[in-house]
Order: structure tokens, then C-alpha cells, then sequence
């Protein structure tokens, strides 16, 4: 997503030269966040979640099924699995995440069959042919996505039990007191919750068969979604200087960043791999995995890196534009329409400002007094005055 946004937005801000895509997955660029909501509960196709083409980028090229493995920014080439160099007058690195992994001694196979992530539209379609009536499921992580899937995988007919060592499900972005209101959503339906617990275990030879938690409880079960998180793929990028401390230092521009303080203007990062400061909040560079971020971050650069290759004089002006994207997420879980934006997790307050927690609501999330964050579940136009206030500043 982040790396079609950014091929779209360099078209649409006048650049005209050559344009290269290299992409790992086989597939188009489609909508991950679908993957775990509406369209894991119906048949999963590309064409559910294949975004359209667009005349812009007809002219793209795009080199699908491969694999970045090294980059030399010296040299200004990029290599693929296959070893082959491609020479850039740019680089826009937009590699994103992979999902993270459960590892345990001797129990380090993640392809035993019965084990799943749900990252890309391979793994949804894979996990779909699972999720049948009756069938056993743990998820591992109780984060959105754990709570998402847990949620279709319920509706579907199946037995749910979400694993997690935190305190509440998704407590970390939705504070205290939401997060158990989400909880309590969740056991309404059905689904049975091990929170503050690990797996030391799992179960299984030629098929996984349960786990085992650090508690000793023994949970059988006929297939496990490992939902704990996400690792950042930049080790191509080993060997370049860049800042790749937590995905890819950049600045306000969206510019790569070298450990020694260096800023390339012709060396770009966009999506969720990007490290870069939200000047609405504070000047800390922070990875933000919410959906709008590549699509925002992706016309950011579009609009930088078009002035820069032009060389028309537009440059600095435009790089040294105000960039604030509002960080905005989305879950659907059963009835729980939820919506949120800024970033919540920052917060050291949580004020209930319209209706109850028990039905729809709107709470408003505070750092220092100033807001910074709102999440609904319904009121979705309630949301706006909220959303404005945050962008404002927080002032009230």
C-alpha cells in the first residue's frame, strides 16, 4: 500500500521519469486491514481487497515476487533475491512488517500445519479454510488483531480462547477502563479469555494439537493465530548507516536518516516501517501502524521527492512544508464499531465525554491536560469536533 501511495503521489506531483516497484508478495496491492475483519468472515479473495488501478501508473513498473536484500547508497542500487542490482536516482523504502513469531525451544516450526498469522492475503486465505463450525481455536496475542479474529472466528461457530499476557485485551492504545468494557463484550459472545498467561508449549507433531500455559493449563485445540505482534523488514538495509534502530529513522519530510545524524534527500521511507516525528503530539520519532499512515506518508513523499527530482527550485519549500497526519484506526468486533484517533496510548488520563461505556460512547484521552487522542465505539460523527480539537493542539 505504502509503495503504490507513493508511485501514485510521485505521477500525480509531475514526475514522469521511470518508476519501479519491487514487492515481495506475488499479489497486487490490496487492503490488509479487511483481512481480519468482514472479509476473513466471508471468502477471501484478491478482488475483495485488490485496490484499482489507476491510469497514473499504468506506466509503473512492477517487479512482483521479489525480494530486496541489500541496498548500497553509495552506489545507489538496490539488489534483489534473484542478484540482480538495480540502479535508482531514488530510493523510496517501503518494506513494512512481518508478523512476529511464537519461538520455543524445539518448537520453532512455524509451517506445522494448524499455525497461523494473518499478515497477508495468503495467510487470511489459508486461515479461512479453517475457521469451520466447531473447530478449537486459540489466539495467541490480544491485541486488535487477536480481538478481531477472535470476534469472526466466534461468529463462524467456533470455540475461542485468546491467550495473552497482558492485564486486558488491547489495554495498551484504550487504557483501563475501555479495555475491560471490550473484554466484557468479547465473553458475552462466547469467547473464553486466559489474559496475564504465556505458552510455554505447543502441542502436536505432524499437526498443532494445543498449547501448554505457563500455568500448567493444558488448552487443546485444532488451530493457533499467532497474534503477538510485528517485526520491521529493514535487515536489507544492514550495512548502509541508515538508523534502523526500530524501522527507519526519517525526518518531517519523510528523508532517511543515517545513525550519524545524516539526512539523504534521496533516500525516502514511507508506511508503517517509517520512524518519524508527529509534530502534533511532540517531537519524538514513533512508528505509528495505523492504516492511514502509508497512504499519508506515501503522498508525502510523493510530493517531496517529485519537487527534488525536478530540480525546478520547489524543493526545499516543499520539504520544509508542516507535515501532521492524524493517526487513525478502525476495528470492527461483533457489535463493536470502534474508531479512534490520535494516539491514545500517550495518555496519562481517560475522560468519558458522551454516552456510557456499556453502549455507545465517546472517551477522550489526555497527556498534561491537552487532548490527544478519542476513540468511540459508535458516535462516529461525534468523533469530528474531537478529532479537530486534537489536531489543533489539544487546546479546549
Amino acid at each position: 500500500m505504502g509503495g503504490l501511495r507513493a508511485a501514485e503521489a510521485l505521477r500525480k506531483s509531475g514526475y514522469s521519469g521511470p518508476l519501479t516497484v519491487i514487492g515481495e508478495e506475488l499479489h497486487a496491492p490490496y487492503n490488509r486491514p479487511p483481512l481480519s475483519k468482514e472479509v476473513l468472515s466471508t471468502v477471501v479473495t484478491h478482488e475483495a481487497v485488490a485496490f484499482p488501478r489507476r491510469a497514473a501508473t499504468e506506466d509503473v513498473e512492477w517487479l512482483r515476487g521479489r525480494s530486496a536484500t541489500a541496498a548500497d547508497l553509495d552506489a545507489h542500487t538496490v539488489t534483489t533475491d534473484d542478484g540482480v542490482k538495480h540502479a535508482w536516482r531514488a530510493l523510496v523504502i517501503a518494506t513494512g512488517l512481518r508478523a512476529r513469531r511464537l519461538t520455543l525451544p524445539g518448537r520453532q516450526d512455524p509451517s506445522m500445519p494448524g499455525r497461523y498469522t494473518i499478515r497477508t492475503l495468503d495467510d487470511a486465505i489459508a486461515l479461512r479454510e479453517e475457521l469451520r463450525e466447531g473447530r478449537r481455536l486459540v489466539v495467541l496475542g490480544s491485541g486488535f488483531l487477536g480481538c478481531e479474529v477472535a470476534a469472526t472466528a466466534r461468529k463462524l461457530g467456533c470455540e475461542v480462547t485468546i491467550v495473552s499476557p497482558s492485564e486486558l485485551p488491547i489495554i495498551r492504545p484504550l487504557g483501563l477502563e475501555l479495555a475491560a468494557e471490550i473484554q466484557r463484550r468479547h465473553e458475552a459472545h462466547g469467547v473464553q479469555f486466559r489474559m496475564g498467561r504465556s505458552v510455554v508449549d505447543v502441542l502436536g507433531d505432524a499437526r498443532f494439537a494445543g498449547v501448554v500455559l505457563d500455568d500448567g493449563e493444558r488448552l487443546d485445540a485444532d488451530v493457533l493465530v499467532e497474534a503477538i505482534g510485528s517485526e520491521c523488514n529493514s535487515e536489507w538495509l544492514a550495512g548502509t548507516g541508515l538508523d534502523t534502530t526500530d524501522g527507519v529513522l526519517a525526518d518531517a519530510a519523510m528523508r532517511a536518516v543515517s545513525l550519524d545524524g545524516t539526512v539523504h534527500d534521496d533516500v525516502y521511507v514511507v508506511g508503517d516501517i517509517a520512524r518519524f516525528p508527529h509534530l502534533v503530539f511532540d517531537q519524538t520519532p514513533r512508528r505509528i501502524e495505523h492504516w492511514n499512515i502509508p497512504t499519508d506518508t506515501g503522498k508525502r513523499v510523493g510530493a517531496v521527492l517529485a519537487a527534488k527530482l525536478a530540480d525546478d527550485g520547489s524543493f526545499i519549500e516543499i520539504a520544509a512544508r508542516p507535515f501532521t497526519p492524524m493517526p487513525t484506526f478502525w476495528s470492527v468486533q461483533f457489535e463493536i464499531d470502534l474508531r479512534a484517533y490520535g494516539l491514545p496510548s500517550l495518555a496519562d488520563e481517560t475522560r468519558l465525554l458522551e454516552g456510557e461505556l456499556a453502549g455507545a460512547c465517546v472517551l477522550g484521552y489526555y497527556r498534561g491536560g491537552r487532548m490527544i487522542g478519542v476513540v468511540g465505539l459508535g458516535m462516529q460523527a461525534a468523533l469530528m469536533p474531537y478529532r479537530q480539537v486534537i489536531a489543533a493542539g489539544g487546546a479546549q
